[in-house]
């Protein structure tokens, strides 16, 4: 196969399009580094009046652009626009590099970008301390290999659909966790069957669950929960709570243990049951003991946050994530380890999702400005929750067991797709494999 070197900036254009005085709409959906993780958008583009807009959503994306952060690149937070809608802005810290498709292919422009040999050349030309970023200019620069565009095609697909499969598992997930989370909602923070039983109402549950809510409240330390409920601080339904440990850098005598450690930067990839980039640190084998997390733990981020969003990204530990890795997982000094008492696991977690994505955990933020802290240790102490009887609480855990062993077992095979996906880039891109080859790897694969 006849492979060239190219610049990127001879076969793709770099921040082509901004927003001007032409431009038709009066709203926008935009989207911010903060949004993305590595290879997708994790936060949904959020609508806005142009005339309230940042003064850095200014530019513009295509269907086919791969839009990269730089800032930060070690993090690989970059995306490929697959159907953007019309208005979609992105954060002038982000480059859009739009393919000239003569010379490359989208897909293929895209995989060239998210390989680890460029992640690393981009390293390479950071500049800046607090935050590391680097220029169009760098990234113009940078060489990438151009096989015919027969081949950059047929390379595109097979990354593609290992892609596909991924988003597919990733937008299953968030489906079931949607799903888990609605009844979390519905059943302890809106309290709906209580009240409808309450109205003389349909609860809309089968008769044998409804009998098992109350038909009214009563008052507590919380205000009005339904009768025979406790008001309980989270404190109250742990078994255990943690702080984490960075461990050391290098094996010693006095730190023989190998253990990977989950970062505040490692949450979002681990909600998707992936395991992200997880450094391994060294730690006394009394300390393994401790801190190695189990199965229903709950893994608290602590540290991060800003002014408008908070620190309190939570995962829930599955086998299936524990089953990736062929050393113990601790977490960082970063996170809180939770063991929630035996049965409480399901509820717990999803009452943390909760609290995240409507700011409850704003509350308890300190620090005031820039990065911001969970002062978790006072959560615990005094954010109070309704706990059910212990008939809600185990249909409770029935219905909303099966969705997050999904989860998990979804995130594990995305894991592994990825890992394939990750192996097969090079060695695609640079014509140590060819496609026919690869496409037999696939077979077997998916």
């Amino acid at each position: 196969m006849n492979i060239t070197p190219a610049r990127l900036a001879d076969v793709a254009q770099i921040n082509p399009d901004t927003i001007g005085r032409d431009w038709p709409h009066t709203q926008i959906y935009y989207i911010d580094i903060s949004s993305v993780g590595e290879g997708l958008i994790q936060v949904p583009p959020q609508p806005l009046a142009l005339a309230d807009a940042p003064s850095r959503a200014k530019r513009l994306i295509r269907s086919g652009d791969t839009v990269l952060s730089t800032v930060r690149p070690n993090r690989r937070s970059m995306f490929f626009a697959d159907q953007p809608g019309s208005n979609w802005v992105v954060s002038t810290g982000f480059a859009v590099l739009r393919p000239q498709v003569h010379m490359i292919a989208p897909r293929f422009l895209y995989a060239c970008v998210f390989s680890q040999s460029f992640t690393e050349y981009l390293i390479s030309r950071e500049k800046g301390a607090a935050y590391p970023a680097v220029s169009p200019e760098d990234i113009g620069n940078a060489v990438i290999p151009l096989p015919p565009l027969k081949e950059q095609r047929a390379i595109a697909h097979i990354l593609g659909t290992l892609d596909d499969k991924i988003e597919l598992n990733r937008r299953m997930n968030r489906t079931l966790e949607e799903m888990a989370r609605a009844i979390f909602k519905s059943w302890f923070v809106d309290f709906d069957p209580v009240r409808a039983k309450a109205d003389g109402r349909n609860t809309g549950l089968p008769a044998e669950i409804a009998a098992l809510f109350p038909d009214s409240f009563e008052d507590s330390e919380l205000g009005e929960i339904p009768a025979g409920w406790q008001a309980c601080v989270a404190n109250d339904l742990a078994s255990f709570v943690l702080g984490g440990d960075w461990g050391k850098d290098a094996v010693s005598d006095d730190f023989p243990r190998p253990a990977f450690c989950i970062r505040g930067a490692d949450v979002p990839s681990l909600q998707r049951g992936g395991v992200g980039s997880m450094p391994i640190r060294y730690l006394k084998e009394s300390s393994i003991e401790k801190r190695s997390l189990r199965p229903y733990d709950i893994i608290v981020e602590i540290s991060g946050g800003s002014p408008t969003q908070s620190t309190g990204r939570s995962v829930l530990v599955s086998m299936a994530l524990l089953e990736q890795l062929h050393y113990p997982l601790i977490c960082s000094n970063f996170c809180r380890l939770y063991r929630p008492k035996p049965g409480l696991s399901h509820f717990v977690y999803l009452w943390f999702r909760w609290l995240y994505s409507s700011n409850q955990f704003l509350q308890y933020e300190n620090g005031t400005t820039g990065i911001k802290n969970l002062a978790f240790t006072r959560f615990c102490q005094q954010h109070m929750v309704a706990m059910p009887t212990s008939g809600v609480l185990s249909v409770f855990n029935d219905l909303v067991e099966p969705f997050l062993k999904s989860i998990g077992r979804r995130g594990y095979e995305s894991a592994v797709l990825a890992e394939l996906r990750d192996a097969l880039l090079p060695k695609l891109i640079s014509g140590e494999l060819r496609v026919p080859n690869a496409e037999r790897i696939l077979e077997r694969a998916m």
